[in-house]
């Protein structure tokens, strides 16, 4: 077949006919067989998009389509055909994701190791418009000295958006580097979300980590959405878990800032 994204069929008088091009990738798909990859606009900017019949697998800044696969065969040891567009349904709810509907996009992580699948999976439970530190998903993992190793597994994350690294900041609050189009593109991100990167760089600054609320006696990381209905004037800013603990104050049970969830 000369072009991977077409496909051919007959008529009854034998004249062949060029199928849509969306046939061969969606049969392959159903069959379990192949992986393509195809152009979707993203808040990233354009964007390679590679899937494969148990989801998307990988997503790269858009560019030389020759070195992408390349890329794909070097990581998953598979090649990637390149198509016409996305299937119907990927796209619908590729849009809706990356609108900031609640859609959960599958991804394919089975060519990665099984701790970079626990850093991803975790990573996938940060919820929009929020942010959690490295130790935070070290911890949660069950590994909290592999802080580092938890970095580095985000800085090879082969779906990002899909997998939202870019809410995994540095361990002081400040927001950190990002593979996927540095800073700059972190911040945006997290800015369109509604995190108030700001807002977050000028707590990291005066080495607030936590706000604690004196009704509840709960205390929780500053982008957490129970901590955003705390009043202002109500807050109690915290600069580690020991001082929120010794002022009496518990972890909240959403975003876990640390030791054991407070009830209620």
């Amino acid at each position: 077949m000369d072009d991977p994204g077409l496909a051919k069929a007959t008529l009854g008088g034998g004249s062949p006919v060029r199928a849509p091009a969306s046939l061969l990738p969606r049969v392959l798909g159903t069959l379990g067989l192949g992986y393509w990859y195809a152009d979707l606009d993203s808040p990233l900017g354009p964007v390679h998009l590679a899937w494969g019949p148990r989801g998307v697998a990988a997503l790269r800044p858009a560019g030389d389509p020759a070195r992408f696969e390349e890329w794909f065969r070097a990581r998953t040891g598979r090649p990637a055909r390149r198509a016409a567009g996305l299937p119907t349904s990927l796209a619908t709810r590729l849009a809706a994701a990356m609108g900031g509907a609640r859609e959960r996009v599958p991804v394919d992580l089975a060519h990665l190791g099984e701790f970079a699948r626990a850093v991803l999976i975790k990573t996938r439970e940060i919820p929009r418009g929020e942010v959690r530190p490295y130790s935070w998903v070290a911890r949660e993992i069950g590994r909290p000295r592999a802080v580092r190793a938890v970095g580095n597994a985000l800085a090879h994350n082969p779906v990002p958006l899909l997998v939202p690294c870019h809410r995994v900041v540095l361990n002081d609050g400040r927001l950190g580097s990002y593979s996927c189009g540095g800073a700059v593109a972190k911040r945006a991100l997290l800015d369109l979300e509604g995190a108030q990167p700001d807002a977050l760089e000028e707590l990291a600054r005066r080495g607030v980590r936590f706000w604690g609320s004196p009704s509840t006696g709960i205390f929780c990381f500053p982008s957490c959405h129970r901590a955003r209905r705390i009043a202002s004037h109500r807050r109690v800013e915290f600069g580690s878990e020991r001082e929120a603990a010794a002022a009496g104050f518990r972890p909240c049970r959403i975003c876990r800032p640390g030791g054991p969830p407070a009830g209620g």
